[in-house]
């Protein structure tokens, strides 16, 4: 079998993929959230996890540094997905990606009076592609975090960013107005090791698909 590299991300990543591994076989033998090390062994010799930025997870498996990998379909769609195969969506870290605004904006009247909005958000290319379908002129203001902090502050008229409970956009006064796209993880592969490593990659790829059904 030859040496298998998977990238993930600490979190909720990494938790909701866990499962699938251990259908495959494979058992880290280190808590990323609780140890330092970025590269962690599992019970198989020859599969190794990497633990990279979730938005870094897709650049790692493009450039042959992993073989594999579990990215949101937020992290894909920026990052373009050039030399990746996506075979699978694990239908796991799911949530929206939602344009959310101060409670008392009145958003559907800015939509219809073609006012020009500020809007924060680290998706760039998602949102400049919604609200160009939508026809809308917007100002994308690019931020890694504390996105609801931005029209708190006058930064911003808006933002897209992922929600979930929609408990954070609540304790800061602010709403959901539009849902963008419901988000998942997806199995990412590079396409050489694919074709280089296809005795060890697919019996992973039967592995996680199978489970998808379980987990």
């Amino acid at each position: 079998m030859a040496n298998i590299t998977i990238a993930l991300s600490k979190g909720r990543i990494f938790e909701d993929t866990a499962p699938f591994l251990k259908a495959a076989g494979i058992v880290a033998q280190d808590d990323p959230d609780t140890s330092r090390k970025l590269i962690i062994a599992t019970n198989n010799p020859k599969v190794r996890l990497i633990m990279v930025r979730a938005s870094d997870v897709p650049t790692y498996v493009q450039y042959g540094a992993a073989d594999l990998g579990v990215a949101g379909k937020d992290v894909m769609l920026e990052h373009g997905g050039m030399g990746l195969y996506q075979p699978l969506d694990l239908q796991i870290a799911r949530c929206r990606m939602m344009v959310a605004v101060p409670e008392d904006f009145d958003y559907e009247s800015a939509v219809f009076q073609g006012a020009r909005l500020r809007v924060a958000t680290k998706y760039l290319k998602t949102a400049r592609d919604h609200f160009a379908d939508k026809g809308m002129h917007v100002d994308l203001i690019k931020l890694y975090g504390s996105m609801e902090l931005a029209p708190l502050v006058g930064l911003a008229d808006a933002i897209v960013d992922l929600v979930s409970s929609g408990n954070t956009l609540k304790a800061n006064q602010l709403k959901a107005v539009e849902e963008i796209m419901t988000i998942s993880a997806r199995l990412i592969i590079n396409q050489a090791a694919l074709k280089l490593k296809r005795e060890a990659i697919q019996p992973l790829l039967e592995a996680f698909k199978t489970a998808i059904k379980t987990v």
